[in-house]
């Protein structure tokens, strides 16, 4: 998908954003943006902005519909589009690499980010590309606290929302909390430094007992500012000889929610459950939870 929308990327112009940015703009108000909603926004004569639409339709980047009326939206493609322009213009990234992550709600690309200074080397970045309910989106509104008192709204804007959010609360823990360090957000996408080691369930560690206690602070660290992770696991952690470093938080709560013990209780459960059949660690998971939320 990011492929499809890289090829596209080169041959943008201003007038194409314009579009398209025209289009997410009457999305907040429209399922299918009317044809005049977007003359009135971009003011590109009829012919022109007609010749440019039916592009943008062949690239994969709108859809459009003739019934009830001729109306357009944009989708991923679009979105993503929209978001390296804006990333791009910043310096937040300069270039995008291989895919290097993928689940039912994000993509990961590695990417570029140039240095300040010419004498530097380049900078490695992740971009993540959020994806938030395109398997099931009502089941995903359900159990979102950001999306639960929204009537109305698409799949691109609740990925908006997901990346704001995680980019949130990655610059709130970071350096607090090890988290890969944030960089910008815009749109869906999030870029981030990488995160340090390998994958936990990668790694074979000769020190479990370390790392489960690393792990167990970094949890401490977090509630300490008032945020559970509400999604951990062994497959969001990664290792590395100094420690360990937690990624994945859109999902993320405050110990104000009502089911703030139930899900911190969770997080600790899978962690414990991982490393004691793994590495045989076994710890009680009441006093790991009195200890996390000991002051």
């Amino acid at each position: 998908m990011i492929y499809d929308v890289m090829k596209f990327f080169k041959k943008l112009d201003n007038k194409d954003i314009r579009i398209l940015t025209g289009i997410e703009v009457g999305m907040k108000h429209y399922k299918w943006v009317p044809l005049e909603e977007i003359v009135k926004y971009t003011k590109i004569p009829s012919d022109e902005l007609f010749y440019r639409l039916d592009n943008l339709v062949k690239e994969d980047v709108v859809i459009g519909t003739r019934t009830p009326y001729e109306g357009y939206q944009i989708y991923f493609n679009g979105y993503d589009t929209l978001a390296l322009n804006a990333l791009v213009k910043r310096g937040s990234i300069s270039a995008i690499g291989d895919e290097i992550g993928y689940g039912k709600e994000s993509v990961v690309h590695e990417g570029i980010k140039e240095p300040e200074l010419a004498i530097e080397e380049p900078i490695s970045v992740v971009i993540k590309f959020h994806r938030e309910g395109i398997s099931s989106f009502k089941s995903v509104k359900r159990i979102r606290d950001h999306l639960v008192d929204r009537e109305h709204y698409s799949w691109v804007y609740a990925s908006r929302l997901s990346a704001k959010r995680e980019y949130e609360v990655l610059a709130n823990l970071y350096p607090d909390v090890s988290v890969p360090e944030p960089v910008d957000q815009n749109r869906n996408a999030v870029v981030m430094h990488f995160a340090k080691g390998s994958e936990l369930t990668k790694t074979k560690l000769l020190e479990p007992d370390r790392f489960f206690d690393e792990i167990i602070q970094q949890i401490k660290n977090a509630y300490s500012l008032g945020i559970i992770h509400a999604d951990l696991s062994e497959y969001n952690i990664f290792v590395h000889p100094e420690g360990v470093e937690i990624i994945d938080w859109p999902q993320y709560i405050t110990p104000e929610h009502p089911h703030a013990v139930e899900l911190l209780k969770r997080d600790v459960s899978n962690v414990l459950t991982y490393f004691n059949r793994k590495y045989k660690v076994n710890r009680d998971l009441d006093n790991i939870i009195e200890y996390i939320k000991n002051e």
